[in-house]
């Protein structure tokens, strides 16, 4: 029969496939660029010639057998997963058919060697004859991050049959070492091996190239000859010749050969940590499962470069619209992941994050959102915490020792700059960590105010006095503001509760002009539309003990200590495993109520992440026996693997979704910031101490309680009124001259600016003793243009908070 082009083009529109993995590995070789995710006993996205570059849906078996017997193993099996050993991420899967006909053995690594995955399956029978059964390989492309657009066909190389695919200047090729027996090329939902074989008992030889579409690609595996055992090989290229000869060679080593180098390759690796292990009541150990995933994140194109997780969350719900999922590059993920390397000794691996970030740095000091590993920009947000953590690495760098001051001295630019956008443009950030809403944050200012205070002295150490003492009088004045942004008291849920007040999650931008967060509202933008806009008062998160882990508020403080009350009366829930908490009140990023997929509206569900952030305050409360309660809880969270999720169920079981009380949602999983969190955890358990507390705040606001002389106006932040006792200081971005007076312009005086080192053009104004109810207002000239601003703005004197 003449091979002919399959039917059914272009195919269903494209999907992903389950973030909920039950491993990720990768072989830590620069000959290997490819890294694989598992779920379901099979593999699903793999990942080339970058680790943002998904080129896969999934691929699984498929069994037929007697009496017309049709079997998926991802659907129709009970599946196990288990490492070769701790700490290395080579898997074995074992999928046993529910109606017990047959097993399936899997052991799953990359060649070290080259750029090929290999998979050594051993089929089993357990009812009846080998000869009985037939099974098949099926192939899902989604080449480089797209499940459109794929050709796939049948094909041969040296002779021999493979299957290839191609698309967007990459190849693949999967190659057997059993002979291929009948293989096909289709359609998906159409002419696909799926379809053929649910509803025709067997391929169509005749189907032989499916072009520009939704493709898959089918072959029977020649167990029937009597061999149990083959080894499949899907190589990687740039040309189907080029995947093709490297699928060739890895077959010939043969996967012994290969395994021997990927698990001395993690040996090593893992032999340079700190003693940090932990065994889980299953068995596994946790620590070198966490230190696993975060170095099977990390690039090789780009050293430094790690995703936030391989995953796409609520994949089977997403296509091609969908481009990023979670393997781009947020340098807030990276800055926690970089954490967790410091914390489990690998200062080498965080530093190279520090310099990748280095690399990536926008010309004006601020980072994206998030890019892709080569730094193009994906989302076009800017978060200023994202601006302001690569300042806290670099400090914590420093102060581990791994960035002694001639080193320090090739970081100074970005630190220079980055400390710059961030005193230009804080403390307002265009969006809070939870990327959605722009305002006053807790978590932020925290951020912020921290980072600003180790830039000063990383600016000290490199002898430049002046520009660290003006970042630390803004850290100072931004301080004082924390409560006026972000605290409410006398409110209803204040009486319901029993408290005086709490911080909010945050506080609408134009606070500044307001009395308190009271009067503002806040936009939930992963609400329905009809349900967006709720009071800042009425929006909770445990944000606000950011203030004790950056060192801003002690643990004892009783603002924290009332908001900790509201905090577990709206946010805290009971689930199988221990105590989590939800992101914030009203949040509708999560499954619907029915367990329907997230699609731009839905309900919040708890976050692991936060019973580890919860867990390092009550350590710095000292409650340490409740850290060692969180930390249980965080690790029972985990998912099959030991990996966690960015969130878990916490309605009624829906088998039918695989939704179970307390165990992993459809987000993203694994979530690396979760497992950077548990690795300072137990590195903070260990020192009894937080381990990225950075000290500046603790020694300048807690035991000194440095206070600010002035407050700070800006065309960015216009604030209203200023304290008896305060200076005005006036910051702009041009030379100005601040015309101003404070008795109705009876008298009037005209202050030049001074430019400092970071471009801003201030002057302070001396009202410091001007009385309570005293009014300043002020205009400005601009000598470089020889214009007026022809506004007057004013600014009150209140009473001394």
């Amino acid at each position: 029969m003449a091979a002919t082009v399959a039917q059914g083009a272009p195919g269903i529109p494209a999907r992903w496939t389950s973030s909920a993995k039950s491993g990720v590995g990768t072989a830590l070789s620069e000959a290997s660029r490819v890294w694989f995710t598992l779920s379901h006993g099979i593999l699903n996205e793999i990942y080339y010639p970058r680790l943002d570059k998904a080129c896969t849906r999934d691929m699984g078996l498929i069994v037929t057998g007697p009496a017309g017997a049709f079997s998926e193993e991802k659907r129709d099996a009970v599946h196990a997963v288990a490492p070769f050993e701790d700490g290395v991420p080579a898997y074995r899967l074992t999928n046993t058919a529910r109606d017990g006909s047959y097993t399936i053995e899997k052991r799953i690594i990359t060649d070290p060697k080259r750029p090929v995955l290999l998979q050594e399956i051993t089929f089993t029978a357990l009812k009846g004859r080998p000869a009985d059964y037939r099974v098949y390989a099926l192939l899902a492309p989604h080449l480089v991050n797209a499940g459109m657009g794929n050709t796939a066909w049948v094909g041969e190389h040296h002779g021999r049959p493979a299957l290839f695919a191609s698309g967007r200047g990459v190849c693949i090729a999967l190659a057997s070492s059993l002979p291929w027996g009948d293989c096909s090329a289709g359609y998906v939902g159409f002419s696909d091996g799926w379809q053929q074989l649910a509803h025709g008992g067997a391929l169509d030889p005749a189907c032989q190239r499916a072009e520009d579409g939704n493709v898959a690609l089918t072959g029977e595996i020649g167990f029937s000859a009597g061999n149990g055992t083959a080894l499949l090989a899907l190589g990687f290229g740039s040309s189907p010749e080029e995947a093709a000869e490297m699928a060739s060679a890895s077959l010939e080593q043969g996967f012994d050969a290969a395994a021997r180098t990927y698990v001395e390759n993690w040996r090593e690796w893992q032999a340079g940590l700190l003693k940090l292990d932990r065994q889980s009541v299953t068995g596994l150990n946790t620590y070198r499962a966490s230190t696993a995933v975060l170095a099977s994140h990390l690039s090789i194109a780009r050293p430094g470069a790690a995703v936030a997780s391989l995953s796409i969350p609520w994949g089977f719900n997403k296509g091609d619209d969908d481009l990023g999922g979670y393997h781009l590059i947020w340098p807030r993920d990276l800055v926690e992941t970089a954490g967790g390397f410091l914390a489990a000794g690998d200062g080498k691996q965080a530093l190279q994050i520090l310099t990748y970030l280095r690399s990536i740095q926008q010309p004006d000091g601020h980072w994206p959102q998030n890019a892709w590993s080569d730094g193009t920009a994906y989302w076009p947000g800017i978060q200023m915490d994202e601006c302001a953590f690569p300042l806290l690495l670099a400090d914590a760098l420093r102060r581990a020792g791994h960035l002694p001051r001639a080193k320090l001295a090739d970081f100074l630019p970005m630190i220079e700059s980055a400390a710059s956008y961030v005193v230009r443009n804080g403390p307002v950030t265009g969006e809070d960590r939870w990327e959605e809403d722009a305002g006053y944050s807790p978590f932020t200012l925290a951020v912020e105010i921290a980072a600003l205070l180790a830039a000063a002295d990383m600016l000290d150490i490199m002898g430049k006095p002046e520009p660290a003492n003006y970042l630390r009088e803004t850290a100072d004045c931004w301080n004082d503001q924390i409560e006026r942004w972000t605290y409410v008291a006398g409110t209803p849920l204040c009486a319901e509760v029993g408290v005086n007040g709490y911080y909010v999650r945050i506080a609408p931008p134009d606070a500044s002009d307001a009395a308190s967060p009271k009067d503002g509202y806040v936009p939930i933008k992963n609400r329905p539309p009809a349900d967006t806009d709720r009071p800042a008062e009425a929006i909770i998160s445990p944000d606000a003990l950011a203030l004790v882990r950056f060192g801003l508020r002690a643990a004892d403080d009783p603002r924290i200590l009332d908001t900790l009350k509201v905090i577990d009366a709206r946010l805290h829930r009971d689930l199988p495993q221990g105590s989590l908490w939800y992101r914030y009140s009203g949040d509708g990023y999560g499954e619907h109520e029915d367990g329907s997929p997230f699609d731009g509206t839905g309900q919040g569900r708890a976050w692991p992440l936060l019973a580890g952030e919860r867990a390092h305050y009550e350590l710095a409360a000292g409650h340490r026996d409740r850290a060692e309660s969180l930390l249980a809880t965080l690790e029972a969270s985990a998912g099959v693997g030991g990996l966690l999720p960015e969130q878990v169920w916490d309605g009624p079981d829906l088998p039918q979704r695989e939704l179970r009380l307390g165990a992993p949602s459809g987000s993203a999983m694994p979530l690396v910031w979760a497992h950077a969190e548990h690795i300072k955890l137990l590195r903070s358990l260990r020192d009894g101490a937080v381990f990225d507390l950075p000290p500046q705040g603790v020694e300048r606001y807690i035991k000194a309680r440095t206070t600010s002389p002035t407050r700070i106006w800006r065309f960015n932040n216009k604030i209203r009124a200023i304290p008896a006792g305060k200076m005005l200081r006036v910051e702009l971005a041009a030379k100005g001259v601040v015309h101003w007076s404070s008795d109705k312009w009876l008298t009037v005086r005209d202050d030049r600016t001074a430019e400092n080192a970071f471009g801003v053009h201030l002057v302070d104004l001396p009202v410091d003793r001007l009385p309570q109810g005293s009014t300043i207002v002020f205009t400005f000239f601009w000598p470089d243009t020889g214009r007026w601003e022809n506004v007057d703005f004013t600014v009150g004197v209140d009473a001394q908070s």
